[in-house]
């Protein structure tokens, strides 16, 4: 249920934002805990294929297990093996769920990009663009804050269309515990870790240096959440301990 604080809610807007028609094919930027929350959503909403892109092997895997077909963000041919997957037609909606963290190529202007000036990495955004069939929906809950460089000519010469805005949490609340009440929906497969208060120091060491594939990391308790980027310190009544949750964040490619 803890999830229906944050990040259930946030893949699930996503993935309705991109108005999805029984069959659609819809492509997901990112497979941090949101990018799996919007994969499951649009399977929910009536996607007929999902492909989701990601440079780590255990958010692939688990995209998978969810019913996604997978790509590498890293693969030099990324836009012609979406374009091979989708008829040459591109997906009909496709979900950015990774915002301001995203990485590029590399190069002197992705460093000078990122260490001396104000503007954020919209690396991902960009190749989404690109990847949207014509007449297609970019949602985008991926966070970006400040000034962001995007190829409008692009965008408008696609005729494209894009839905973005913060989760509506208080919104969603109701229908999304339906769905999980109904069992068409376990927020828990997004669980890898169960830990100890004692264990909360190391396990932020795990989750800084991503030496166990953390996704969430969770005890068995509950109840009130401090959230950090990509942590979750969860502070119950003190009769009733404390939950610490370890996340990846909205899908940043490292």
């Amino acid at each position: 249920m803890l999830f229906l604080s944050d990040i259930f809610p946030t893949g699930y807007q996503a993935a309705e934002n991109c108005n999805i028609q029984s069959g659609d094919t819809v492509l997901v930027f990112g497979c941090g805990p949101v990018g799996q929350f919007v994969i499951k959503s649009a399977f929910l909403l009536g996607a007929g294929r999902v492909i989701a892109l990601d440079t780590v092997s255990e958010r692939l895997a688990l995209a998978q297990a969810s019913g996604a077909e997978t790509l590498r963000y890293d693969d030099e041919d990324l836009q012609k093996r979406i374009l091979d997957m989708t008829d040459r037609k591109g997906p009909d909606s496709m979900i950015e769920a990774v915002g301001l963290e995203s990485y590029g190529p590399g190069g002197v202007m992705e460093t000078l990009q990122t260490g001396l000036t104000a503007m954020e990495r919209p690396y991902a955004l960009q190749q989404a663009l690109m990847a949207c069939r014509p007449g297609g929906t970019v949602s985008l809950p991926g966070v970006f804050i400040g000034s962001v460089s995007v190829p409008m000519g692009m965008f408008v010469g696609k005729g494209l269309t894009m839905k973005t805005g913060q989760s509506h949490v208080q919104r969603y609340l109701e229908p999304l515990m339906k769905l999980i009440e109904s069992g068409k929906i376990d927020p828990s497969f997004l669980i890898t870790h169960r830990i100890g208060l004692e264990e909360g120091p190391e396990a932020y060491k795990t989750f800084a240096t991503r030496r166990m594939a953390a996704s969430k990391s969770s005890s068995s308790r509950s109840p009130r959440c401090l959230q950090t980027a990509g942590m979750a310190l969860t502070e119950p009544n003190l009769a009733h301990g404390v939950e610490l949750r370890i996340a990846s964040s909205a899908g940043a490619f490292p």
